[in-house]
């Protein structure tokens, strides 16, 4: 948020004030906002300890502050906060072969999109989510990989090879999306147990027996996320 904040004035200064910046600004703002309600705010104490808020902080990662702190280009304006020689020397770095077909593979649609369900499905294996709730380090590295595989996914399909797709083939990857995420919130909401041990010992002190604490986290995948 420092380096944003830096890189927009400094851009404002030595290109004069523009009106379309704001736009972007104001999505940064608002994904940035959306990342402290999901991980610094009562949410992620609370989500401990309900699987439903959990899921829900999930959500806002990867349909809220994702794809707004990606429609807020920041990658040009971080650079702006850095001295005009290191903008050089990255900028040169950027466009050598091995960095520029890396970041072109991980940023196709297609890689994109695997990866990002790749990580949904993988970390709601009940073994991998458990272990989210019981060690801190484990819960920072699903969240890294939930907002990192969303913030490609968005990238890819808005501002990468993704930009040039037909408008058909961009709502195919955020259909087929919707669709296997809403097919495993169906398979929470109507599985006839509890997955997750952490939570059979924490819903019952919120009112809520284990199995309707995954419904709810299963129908707020399944319903508003698709």
């Amino acid at each position: 948020a420092c380096l944003f904040l830096i890189g927009f004035l400094r851009m404002n200064r030595r290109l004069g004030p523009s009106r379309a910046r704001w736009v972007p600004f104001t999505s940064f703002v608002l994904g940035w906002f959306s990342l402290v309600i999901a991980l610094n705010s009562p949410i992620h104490e609370i989500g401990e300890q309900l699987f439903w808020v959990h899921m829900t902080q999930h959500e806002i990662l990867v349909l809220i502050s994702a794809p707004l702190l990606v429609l807020s280009r920041p990658i040009a304006v971080f650079l702006w906060s850095l001295p005009r020689s290191w903008r050089v020397q990255l900028g040169n770095f950027s466009k050598t072969g091995p960095v520029r077909s890396s970041w072109l593979f991980i940023s196709a649609p297609l890689v994109a999109w695997t990866l990002h369900a790749a990580a949904l499905w993988a970390w709601h294996v009940p073994a991998l989510f458990s272990a989210t709730v019981d060690h801190a380090w484990i819960h920072g590295l699903q969240h890294i990989s939930f907002l990192g595989s969303a913030l490609l996914f968005w990238w890819a399909l808005l501002h990468g090879d993704g930009a040039r797709l037909s408008q058909g083939a961009a709502i195919l990857y955020v259909f087929t999306t919707a669709a296997h995420t809403s097919a495993l919130g169906a398979l929470l909401t109507f599985a006839p147990r509890a997955w997750y041990a952490p939570y059979l010992l924490t819903a019952n002190s919120w009112g809520l027996c284990p199995l309707q604490d995954q419904q709810m986290g299963g129908l707020i995948m399944w319903i508003p996320s698709g």
